[in-house]
């Protein structure tokens, strides 16, 4: 097995056999290698386009990072969904922070402004009444935040 192919393998495991029902298997299977093989030829290629700025290891690592980075987005848009657009209240702090793997402090400081937003733009709508002081627009002195 050449590097590409086992660095292929690592980013597309193979799940335990018992773990997929019979009847799928071999669909499974069929996707996993497409995967490999779609993936060790995409290394090998930026390796030979770019040679040491594209290595193997490190690209599957930079790649493994990024994705890493926009599931953390999505799960932070996820929670301040869940606190700002849904009605008639939002959800608890402790489910959130079950759901998300946070603490609950960190749900509570997961998303600001910019993930509102991004999430009111998604859904096409406002979320409900915002309370945190936005950075840009500090309250005035001696006004309750």
């Amino acid at each position: 097995m050449s590097v590409y192919e086992e660095i292929a393998a690592i980013l597309h495991p193979a799940p335990e056999p018992d773990a997929i029902p019979e009847e799928v298997r071999g669909d499974v299977w069929a996707d996993i290698t497409e995967a490999r093989e779609r993936a060790a030829f995409n290394l090998e290629a930026a390796w030979d386009a770019h040679g040491e700025d594209a290595e193997p290891l490190l690209a599957a690592l930079a790649g493994a990072r990024r994705r890493r980075e926009e599931a953390e987005a999505e799960i932070r848009r996820l929670v301040a969904y869940g606190r700002e657009f849904t009605r008639p209240r939002p959800y608890k702090l402790v489910d959130l922070a079950t759901a998300s793997g946070m603490s609950i402090s960190g749900v509570r400081t997961a998303y600001g402004h910019q993930e509102v937003a991004e999430v009111e733009k998604s859904v096409g709508r406002a979320p409900r009444e915002w309370r945190a002081v936005s950075p840009d627009n500090p309250p005035e002195e001696g006004s309750a935040p």
